[in-house]
């Protein structure tokens, strides 16, 4: 592999306590280059969870899938940027006018602190979903392009037709379970290897390291599993 694992891995902190995240994030920082910060971790401390991974080094990863009228998403997609977040999703079934506002907002509210430019993507379908049906991914990843965003959240199956519609376009994969662990909740489950050989740029891991006996251990295999 040309690039260190790590590179590829975001660390998903679902969890509803800060103190809990920040330590997890800390011990896992030899393993994952991003942090990522869901509905549970922001509905608990808010945007302090945005500036305390920040503070740590970490490109935060702020995944609260945005799904409101345009006026809406882009107000509060302007507010995040301001919070200095890296990559934030925006559920493409809001449409194109939805995620443009988004777009557009998260890169004003990022310039007005002088931020690194971040990246919005476009959420196509939820990894928990088991059939999509035909044609809705390939929709919602031209949506997500039309639009201007920066890269889309797939499943590692879906990979093939974002890459073939948007090759510029990063792609953005959860639903990642190391071979030998519990799928839970996820219905288009990819191991690790499966996804980044599929074409995936970042994947998104969470219980399967984060919920171990052992954490370091379990990020450690998973980044050997990456390099073979």
């Amino acid at each position: 592999m040309a690039e260190p694992a790590r590179e590829h891995l975001a660390l998903a902190l679902d969890v509803d306590d800060l103190d809990v995240a920040v330590g997890l994030a800390r011990r896992l920082e030899p393993w994952f280059s991003v942090a990522k910060v869901g509905l549970e971790l922001f509905g608990a401390v808010g945007p302090r969870a945005v500036d305390e991974l920040a503070g740590l080094g970490f490109p935060v990863f702020l995944d609260l899938k945005l799904h409101d009228i345009p006026t809406t998403v882009g107000r509060a997609a302007r507010a995040l940027g301001r919070r200095g977040v890296r990559y934030l999703t925006l559920h493409v079934q809001g449409g194109t006018s939805m995620l443009r506002a988004g777009v557009d907002g998260l890169a004003e509210g990022a310039a007005t602190v002088g931020a690194s430019p971040p990246s919005a993507l476009g959420v196509t379908v939820l990894t928990s979903v088991r059939e999509p049906g035909e044609g809705v991914v390939a929709e919602r990843v031209l949506a997500a392009v039309e639009a201007g965003c920066g890269g889309v959240v797939c499943a590692a199956e879906d990979i093939g037709t974002a890459k073939r519609l948007a090759p510029q376009l990063l792609a953005v994969v959860p639903g990642i379970r190391p071979a030998g662990t519990a799928r839970d909740d996820q219905a288009r489950a990819a191991t690790p290897h499966a996804a980044l050989s599929a074409g995936a740029d970042l994947l998104v891991v969470g219980r399967a390291v984060t919920g171990a006996d052992h954490p370091e251990t379990a990020a450690k295999a998973l980044a050997s599993s990456l390099a073979r």
